[in-house]
């Protein structure tokens, strides 16, 4: 029996570290002061940019009249690629920076944590550390990871997201790293900075945090600490998405949003995640599509998929969206739970395959726009027999299928990768 088999049903469970943070309205005032008590005195911030939210030249003003001096790159691209990070790094390198700011989602954070990796040792390519702790050098400069969007966790997680350009430029290569390394040393949560998220960026990051607390609270892992928040997480979505996405200045949806992102941050952390993530990072590898529309479109199908090993995990999990499941077996209350997820995902106005997903309707999308020839001529997303194979043949390789419950196959995907691209959704419902 080869090792990998033995090890499948994950009979050693590890917890991972979490970042000390900072949660609630106007945490982000903070941040000046934090950043000095970390010793930081030059720090680079890295960010999107945020354009037209003014959110950037507010904490970095913020920076300097505390008294530090700070250098800005804020060309951080959604699904971060290899070059954004080195190309972060020589800045640092080159200015003598001590410490890093994040300022934004995933991206951001998921960029600024290579980029430390990467400066703690001397400025290696960061391809180099895709896989499981790869770095050798547990100390890192400081960070400060200040998130305005309710999705990714990152500045929670452990892990960071890279796609690889250069490895091989005809085929982009979406991956995680793990590592215990990569930790924020503090996270700032604040509700307020989420005001200016858009409505259609708003509910794709929603769902992003729906796929991080349902993917632990099914997880091949079944890692107990995590079930509990996973699940709460899920019932915060259930609440507050809807309202923030179309109510963005209501801080009560704002804020519930934000604990549910913080709350399944800290429940994948060491729960694990699954084909849900792993389709879409094969998507955004080849097309550079939004991590959380991505998300958002695979759930529903994915769930579907996995209902026959987790029958009792979704009957749980539709209970937290809000179905009453008095009186319902397992089964139907697992079906529930399939059809309550489509119908927020409608309701909050997602695409609902990936066809459907155009640059020009569809903002924060890359389709056609990117800096290589290859997603140049990636404009159009096909959803032919190429795309539904690579995609499946990309899942296969993603750190996140083995904690996914049920057997991954090319010939078990499959069908599943086909209907994310041309399927019906009503095809769920009954």
């Amino acid at each position: 029996m080869q090792v990998d088999e033995l090890i499948k049903p994950f009979p050693l469970k590890e917890f991972h570290p979490m970042p000390r943070a900072l949660l609630g309205p106007g945490a982000h005032e903070m941040i000046g002061p934090e950043a000095l008590k970390m010793g930081m005195q030059r720090p680079l911030v890295m960010t999107s940019g945020l354009r037209g939210t003014g959110i950037v030249h507010k904490i970095f003003e913020s920076l300097k009249y505390h008294g530090l001096d700070p250098v800005l790159y804020d060309q951080v691209e959604s699904n971060p690629k290899d070059y954004n990070v080195m190309d972060s790094v020589a800045l640092y390198q080159e200015n003598n920076c001590d410490g890093f700011v994040s300022i934004g989602g995933g991206s951001s954070h998921d960029a600024c944590k290579g980029a430390r990796i990467s400066v703690a040792h001397d400025g290696r390519n960061i391809n180099e550390f895709e896989g499981f702790n790869k770095s050798e050098n547990p100390k890192n400069p400081p960070h400060i990871a200040v998130s305005t969007t309710a999705g990714t966790g990152s500045e929670t997680s452990w892990a960071y997201v890279i796609t690889d350009t250069t490895t091989d430029p005809d085929n982009p290569h979406k991956y995680v790293a793990f590592d215990d390394a990569s930790v924020v040393t503090l996270a700032v949560d604040d509700p307020v900075l989420y005001y200016d998220c858009p409505s259609h960026f708003t509910a794709q990051c929603g769902f992003d945090v729906l796929a991080h607390a349902s993917e632990p609270y099914v997880s091949r892992l079944n890692f107990t600490p995590s079930l509990g928040n996973a699940l709460y997480s899920a019932e915060l979505v259930g609440q507050h998405l809807r309202a923030a996405t179309w109510h963005g200045d209501n801080l009560e949806a704002r804020e519930g949003m934000m604990y549910a992102q913080y709350t399944a941050g800290q429940a994948f952390n060491s729960g694990g995640l699954g084909v849900i993530h792993s389709v879409s990072h094969a998507v955004s590898a080849f097309y550079d599509t939004h991590h959380g529309l991505n998300n958002a479109i695979a759930l529903p199908r994915v769930w579907a998929w996995n209902l026959p090993v987790a029958y009792k995990r979704y009957a749980k999990l539709a209970g937290a969206l809000g179905v009453d499941t008095t009186g319902m077996t397992d089964v139907k209350a697992a079906d529930a739970a399939v059809a309550a997820a489509i119908r927020l995902l409608r309701d909050v106005g997602i695409p609902e395959k990936f066809t459907d997903v155009r640059q020009d309707t569809h903002p924060k999308n890359r389709l056609g726009t990117g800096p290589t020839k290859f997603y140049e001529q990636a404009a159009v997303i096909k959803g032919d027999d190429n795309d539904v194979d690579r995609v499946s043949n990309h899942i296969l390789g993603d750190s996140c299928t083995p904690g996914n419950p049920k057997e991954t196959t090319f010939e078990t995907v499959r069908p599943v990768v086909d209907h994310c691209f041309n399927g019906d959704l009503d095809d769920f419902l009954s």
